[in-house]
C-alpha cells in the first residue's frame, strides 16, 4: 500500500473491474432471497446534482449490504425522457441555429432529441460510475424504450376502458412559454405583491351598479355573470337583473349561487368560466356561455375585441387605465397573494378552458389509502411522511395527463378523419389512412409512475424478473416528489399489480447550502458532486452525505466536514498499513486463529468489534446511516487506531511466538471485519485494503457481512480494559497539566481500593509500564504516599504521581479544590434525582440502577479527593 492516502489512485479503474467482472449483476432463477431497488430514473436533461448522489448513495448503500447478506440483490438503473425539460432544452438548442420544430416537422425533432438523450445518458453512466453505485446495467431501461411503451399503452388502454381515463373540456393549468398543460403539482406557488382591482359594473336598468374585486382584471373581457349569495340582503333585489360589462358593453346576468361568501370583499364575484376553475364550475351550474379570450401563448385573441394581440399583461395594464378613464375604476389595493408558476419555465400559470385528458383519481386514491390498512400496507421512514402522503390523497383532483409536446409517450387514441369517432387502443385501427393520432402525450409522470414493475418486464406477468423482484423493496427518495412520483407509483403499482410497488419508503430531505439556504443556479451556491470526487474522493462524498443527517432531514453541504471524511479515511489507511507490516506478506486467511493465546486488549477489541458489528446491522436495517457512522467511527477511531493498535506494538516487538500470532490474526480479523462493515459506505478504498488483506473470495463487494460472534465476547476484559484506560488517561492528562512530557520517566503509585482490583491491575502492568512510563510503579492496597504529589482518583483507587520539585503545591491544591467542587455538584444532582419519589416509582429498574451506580462512583472519587486535599493540608 502506498505511504498516504491517495483517492485518485485507489479509485481509478476500481468501477470497471467490478462492472466487466458482473459482480453487481442479480441472478436470474436464484434460490437467494431477492433484494430490489429500482433507481428513482434521473431526467435526461442534464447531469446529475449533489442531491442525486445523495440519494442514489443511500440507495447503494442498502444494495450492497444486502448483496454482502446474501440476497439476490438487485440495482436496477434507468433514465427518464422528462418531456417538458428535454423538449425545451432541444428546442433552445435548436434556436441557436435559427429553427425551430416545427420546421423540421415532428420526425426529426424526435431524432434531434433522441441525439440529445444519448449524449446526456453517457454524461450520467459516467457519473454512476465515479460515485460507485453498483448498478446491473444488463438490466438499464429508459422511459421511452419499447418494454416501457407497451406497459404505457396497455394502462392507458386499461383505464380509458375502465372509465377512469376520459377526454373533457375543463380548466387546467396552461404554461403559455411552453405551450402545454400541466398537472397541480407542476405549478409552484411564489408569494408576490399584487393588487386587488375593484371596479363597478353598471346595472342595465340604470338604477346602481355593483362593485367586484378581482386580482385578474384582464378575465373581465371573457365574463358572462356575475354571482351574488342567495341570501345577501344587499343583493336581493339585483338577482335576475342584467349589468353591463365595463369596455365590452355586454349585458350579463346577476345569479344567486351558494359558492359566494357573503363576508367576503363585496359579497360580488364575476364570473368568466373558461379562465378560472370555481367560475367553470358555477358556470355549468347556471348554463353559461364559455369564452377563451387567450390564445395559447397567453396574448389576447380576437373575442377580446381592441386588446387582440396584446400580451396578457400589458392588455391588464391598458384596461385599468380605460376603466379608470371611464370611472368605473374604484380603487385599487396593494394585495401579497400565491401565484402559480409553471415548474418547467417559470412562466406564470394560466388557468384555461382546454380539451385534455384526465384520470379519474378518486377510486384509485380510495385504493391507495385503503392499501394503507392492509398487511399489504407501504412503511414510511420517517412515518410522519405518511400522513402527509394520505393528505394529498385524500384531497386530490383529477390528474391532466396531456401535453402539448412532442417528445414523450404519444396518446394511443386516434380520431376518424371523416366521422370524428375516437378509437383508443394498443394499437393503431387497421384502416390507419382514415384516422389521425392524438398530437398529444402523456405527462413524464404517468410512464414514471410505471417504473417499479414496467422496468422488471410487466405487463407480461409471467416475466421471470417481475415474478422474482416485484414488488420492490426499498424506495429511496426526497420529500418534495412524495406527490409527484411515490404517490402515483402507489396506487398504479395497486391498480395494475394488486400489490404494493414496494415495502418502505425511504424519504430524506434536500442538500442545502453551508448557511442553510436553498440551492439554486440564481444563488450561485450549488455544489458539484464531481468536483468533489476530483478532489477528496468518491468515498469521502458518499460518507458525508450518508452519515450527515437523519432520515426525513435536510442535509447542509460543509466542505469542512468533507475533509474530516478524508482525515478518517487516511486515519483508517495508515491504521492497515500499520497492520499489514505486522500480519506480514506470508500471513494467510487459513492461518487466522482467535482461540489462541491472548491479552485482555484482544479480549476487549474482539468484545468491542461484536458490538459494533451487532449495532451497525440493526441500525443500518432502520436506515440510520447517521447513527452507523458514529458507531463505525468511535470504533475504528478510537478503539481499534487508538488503543488497539497502539497496545498491539507491545507483545509484536516481543519474543513470544504464541502472542504475536494471535496479536497477527487479531489484527487481520479485525481489520477484515472493519473493511466489511464500511464497504457499503467507501467501496472503492474498502476494496484497495481488503485486496491487501489475507482474503478468501474475488471482491468484497459479494464477501459475507459481518455477524456476531458469541463466542469471542468477554465482558470482564471490557471492564478491566475500561480501567486500564482511565489510568493511562489520567496519567497523560495530569502530565500535560504539569508540562511533564511523557518521554520523562517519573515514579507512579496505584492505590487501590481492594485485592481484585490491584490483582487485574498486576496482570496488566506491562501496559501501565508502556503507557504511562514510570520509573518505578507501585500497585498496593495501602502504599506508602508522599505528602507532596499529585493524586488521580479512578474508578476502584487512586493514582499518585510524587512530583515533589516538578509542580506548584499551592497549584495542586487549587486543583484538588475545583475537582472536589465538581464531584460535589455530580453528588449532589444524583442524590436529587434518587430522593425524587416520582422518579424512582416511575423510571425503569435499570435506569434507577445506573444512577446509583453513579452514586457509588462519584462518592468513592469526592472521598478520595477530599482525603488527599486534607494530606496536602
Amino acid at each position: 500500500m502506498d505511504t498516504k492516502y491517495n483517492p485518485k489512485l485507489v479509485e481509478e479503474g476500481r468501477y470497471e473491474k467490478w462492472v466487466d467482472k458482473e459482480l453487481f449483476k442479480a441472478e436470474s432463477g436464484s434460490q437467494k432471497k431477492p433484494f430490489t431497488i429500482v433507481i428513482p430514473p434521473p431526467n435526461v436533461t442534464g447531469k446529475l446534482h449533489i442531491g442525486h448522489a445523495w440519494d442514489t448513495t443511500l440507495q447503494d448503500i442498502i444494495i450492497r449490504m444486502k448483496r454482502m447478506q446474501g440476497y439476490n440483490a438487485l440495482y436496477l438503473p434507468g433514465m427518464d425522457h422528462a418531456g417538458i425539460a428535454t423538449q425545451a432544452k432541444v428546442e433552445a438548442k435548436l434556436r441557436e441555429d435559427g429553427i425551430s420544430r416545427h420546421d423540421i416537422g415532428r420526425e426529426k425533432f424526435l431524432e434531434h432529441t433522441m441525439e440529445w438523450k444519448e449524449e446526456y445518458a453517457g454524461f450520467i453512466r459516467e457519473q454512476w460510475a465515479k460515485l460507485g453505485l453498483g448498478l446491473d446495467y444488463s438490466r438499464e431501461r429508459f422511459t421511452l424504450d419499447e418494454g416501457l411503451s407497451e406497459a404505457v399503452r396497455e394502462v392507458f388502454v386499461k383505464m380509458y376502458e375502465k372509465g377512469l381515463i376520459y377526454r373533457g373540456e375543463r380548466i387546467i393549468n396552461w404554461d403559455p412559454a411552453a405551450r402545454t398543460a400541466l398537472s397541480d403539482i407542476e405549478v409552484i406557488h411564489e408569494e408576490i405583491e399584487g393588487a386587488f382591482y375593484h371596479i363597478n359594473y353598471p346595472l342595465a336598468d340604470g338604477s346602481g351598479f355593483i362593485e367586484i374585486a378581482t386580482t385578474r382584471p384582464e378575465t373581465l373581457l371573457g365574463d358572462t355573470a356575475v354571482v351574488v349569495h342567495p341570501e345577501d340582503e344587499r343583493y336581493q333585489e339585483m338577482i335576475g337583473k342584467t349589468v353591463i360589462l365595463p369596455i365590452m358593453g355586454r349585458e350579463i346576468p346577476v345569479l344567486g349561487d351558494d359558492y359566494v361568501e357573503k363576508d367576503f370583499g363585496t359579497g360580488a364575484m364575476k364570473v368568466t368560466p373558461a379562465h378560472d376553475p370555481n367560475d367553470f364550475e358555477i358556470g355549468n351550474r347556471h348554463q353559461l356561455e364559455r369564452i377563451n379570450i387567450m390564445n395559447e401563448d397567453g396574448t389576447m385573441n380576437e373575442l377580446a375585441g381592441k386588446y387582440q394581440g396584446m400580451n396578457r399583461f400589458d392588455c391588464r395594464k391598458q384596461l385599468i387605465k380605460d376603466l379608470k378613464s371611464t370611472g368605473e375604476l374604484v380603487k385599487v389595493e396593494k394585495h401579497i397573494h400565491q401565484v402559480g408558476h409553471s415548474e418547467r419555465s417559470g412562466a406564470v400559470v394560466e388557468p384555461y378552458l382546454s380539451t385534455q385528458w384526465f384520470v379519474k383519481m378518486a377510486p384509485l386514491a380510495d385504493q391507495a389509502l385503503a392499501n394503507q390498512q392492509s398487511d399489504d400496507r407501504i412503511d414510511f421512514i420517517p412515518p410522519r411522511f405518511e400522513g402527509t402522503f394520505n393528505r394529498w390523497m385524500e384531497g386530490i383532483h383529477d390528474w391532466c395527463i396531456s401535453r402539448q409536446l412532442w417528445w414523450g409517450h404519444q396518446i394511443p387514441a386516434w380520431y376518424h378523419k371523416e366521422t370524428g369517432e375516437l378509437y383508443v387502443g394498443k394499437t393503431a385501427p387497421a384502416d390507419i389512412d382514415n384516422w389521425r393520432q392524438d398530437d398529444d402525450v402523456l405527462d413524464t409522470w404517468f410512464s414514471s409512475a410505471l417504473w417499479p414493475f414496467s422496468t422488471l418486464g410487466w405487463p407480461d406477468v409471467d416475466a421471470a424478473d417481475f415474478k422474482e423482484f416485484y414488488p420492490t423493496n426499498v424506495l429511496v427518495t426526497g420529500y418534495d416528489i412524495i406527490f409527484f412520483w411515490v404517490a402515483r407509483m402507489i396506487f398504479q403499482g395497486i391498480e395494475f399489480t394488486d400489490r404494493r410497488p414496494f415495502d418502505n419508503v425511504l424519504i430524506h430531505g434536500l442538500v442545502r447550502a453551508e448557511d442553510g439556504r436553498k440551492m439554486s443556479k440564481s444563488l450561485g451556491n450549488g455544489v458539484d458532486p464531481m468536483d468533489i470526487i476530483d478532489e477528496y474522493g468518491a468515498d469521502a462524498l458518499r460518507y458525508f452525505l450518508a452519515t450527515g443527517s437523519t432520515p426525513g432531514q435536510d442535509l447542509r453541504y460543509s466542505t469542512e466536514k468533507v475533509q474530516a471524511t478524508w482525515n478518517f479515511i487516511n486515519k483508517i489507511w495508515n491504521a492497515s498499513r500499520f497492520s499489514l507490516m505486522n500480519i506480514g506478506d506470508n500471513f494467510k486467511a487459513s492461518d487466522i486463529t482467535l482461540d489462541g493465546k491472548k491479552s485482555v486488549a484482544d479480549k476487549w477489541i474482539l468484545t468491542r468489534l461484536n458490538e459494533t458489528i451487532e449495532e451497525v446491522t440493526r441500525l443500518a436495517e432502520r436506515y440510520e446511516f447517521g447513527e452507523v457512522g458514529r458507531s463505525l467511527y468511535n470504533f475504528i477511531w478510537d478503539d481499534f487506531c487508538d488503543w488497539y493498535i497502539e497496545m498491539s506494538k507491545i507483545p509484536m516487538n516481543g519474543d513470544d511466538e504464541e502472542a504475536k500470532q494471535s496479536t497477527r490474526s487479531i489484527l487481520a480479523y479485525t481489520l477484515d471485519q472493519i473493511m466489511r462493515m464500511l464497504h457499503p459506505f467507501m467501496p472503492f478504498v474498502t476494496e484497495s485494503i481488503w485486496q491487501n488483506l489475507p482474503h478468501v473470495g474475488d471482491s468484497i463487494v459479494t464477501a459475507s457481512w459481518p455477524v456476531v460472534r458469541a463466542e469471542l465476547s468477554d465482558e470482564s476484559s471490557k471492564q478491566e480494559m475500561e480501567q486500564l484506560m482511565e489510568i493511562i488517561r489520567a496519567v497523560r492528562t495530569a502530565r500535560n497539566e504539569v508540562n511533564t512530557p511523557m518521554s520523562r520517566e517519573i515514579p507512579m503509585t496505584i492505590k487501590t481500593n481492594n485485592k481484585d482490583v490491584t490483582d487485574k491491575l498486576e496482570r496488566n502492568r506491562f501496559f501501565l509500564e508502556r503507557f504511562c512510563n514510570p520509573s518505578e510503579l507501585i500497585i498496593a492496597l495501602n502504599p506508602e504516599v508522599t505528602e507532596k504529589a499529585m493524586t488521580l482518583p479512578v474508578t476502584g483507587g487512586e493514582v499518585i504521581l510524587p512530583l515533589e520539585g516538578l509542580i506548584d503545591m499551592d497549584k495542586e491544591r487549587a486543583r484538588l479544590t475545583k475537582e472536589l467542587e465538581k464531584w460535589q455538584d455530580e453528588l449532589d444532582r444524583v442524590n436529587k434525582k434518587l430522593a425524587n419519589e416520582r422518579f424512582v416509582s416511575k423510571a425503569p429498574e435499570k435506569v434507577i440502577n445506573e444512577e446509583k451506580e453513579k452514586q457509588l462512583t462519584y462518592t468513592e472519587r469526592y472521598n478520595a479527593v477530599k482525603e488527599r486535599l486534607a494530606q496536602l493540608k
